[in-house]
């Protein structure tokens, strides 16, 4: 049996096939970022996709793209969670989900800028063949810029500076909790804060025509383009794909900003899923 995962903070997709190759089954669990999540945490959330559980000793192949696994002493959590999961893996591949985006995104032999702009973000150049990561992501606390976990934090500290305009803070209030005991408690004594600031996406999405969120939708984006993109001198050449929510949600304001800045838009995917699955049957 062999599985595909495909994870973010928030959720994580799982592509299962049975040993002849012929039965495809889809199940989503919730995000597996060993950053962000305990190893307890990490098998009880396996453990609830009954399709993997009840099928551990037949899992022999298993590709896991993962948020969170860009750094060797991540990485090795999640390699050695799987290796004592699965009593009867033989082949296995632990590789950041920036892996996923490009396999997803671009062709073999063809260079791109690949972008993720999720709960998290980050950004990686990729020469047809080998991908390169020229910034390091240090997580959401200090960069994760433009991604859904900075602007809700954004919106959150809008709100309680007050320079969020009174109309779009009663409606916040109105949809959301905004205690301070609350957030404070999702910041310091709960799982994934990172995915916690991410689910005020949709008030940001609902209300992007508000010239509040359009200043800070520009912003954001441009910041990106200049700290991020731009770190690959490739960038006046090579096209820029975009995986993720914000990206996709918001791919009208990112084409924008790109054409303004002399940028070529490659493609915008929500998830990565389709083309991994493609990626993996050419290989």
């Amino acid at each position: 049996m062999r599985i595909i995962v495909d994870s973010g903070s928030t959720k994580a997709d799982w592509i299962i096939y049975d040993s002849n190759e012929t039965t495809q089954i889809s199940v989503s669990s919730l995000g597996l970022n060993p950053e962000v999540i305990t190893v307890d945490e990490f098998e009880h959330r396996v453990n609830q996709l009954v399709e993997v559980r009840s099928n551990k000793e037949l899992v022999t192949e298993l590709y896991f793209y993962g948020s969170g696994c860009g750094t060797p002493r991540a990485k090795n959590v999640v390699i050695n969670f799987f290796k004592g999961y699965f009593s009867n893996l033989q082949e296995l591949h632990v590789m950041e989900d920036t892996y996923a985006a490009v396999y997803a995104t671009s062709a073999p032999g063809e260079e791109a800028i690949v972008c993720i702009n999720g709960t998290g973000s980050n950004c990686s150049y990729y020469d047809g063949n080998e991908v390169h990561q020229r910034v390091q992501s240090l997580g959401y606390i200090a960069m994760d810029d433009c991604s859904g976990s900075a602007f809700g934090r954004l919106m959150i500290k809008g709100y309680y500076l007050k320079s969020m305009p009174l109309e779009l803070r009663n409606l916040f209030e109105q949809k959301y909790d905004l205690d301070a005991d609350v957030i404070k408690n999702h910041f310091y004594k709960m799982e994934n804060p990172n995915a916690y600031l991410a689910s005020f996406l949709p008030f940001l999405i609902a209300n992007k025509e508000h010239p509040y969120f359009v200043n800070l939708i520009e912003d954001q984006i441009q910041f990106f383009i200049d700290y991020y993109i731009k770190q690959h001198p490739e960038y006046t050449s090579a096209p820029v794909h975009f995986i993720g929510s914000v990206a996709y949600l918001l791919q009208g304001c990112f084409k924008d900003k790109l054409t303004a800045n002399g940028l070529k838009s490659g493609v915008f995917y929500q998830k990565p899923l389709d083309g991994l699955i493609e990626f993996h049957r050419k290989r």
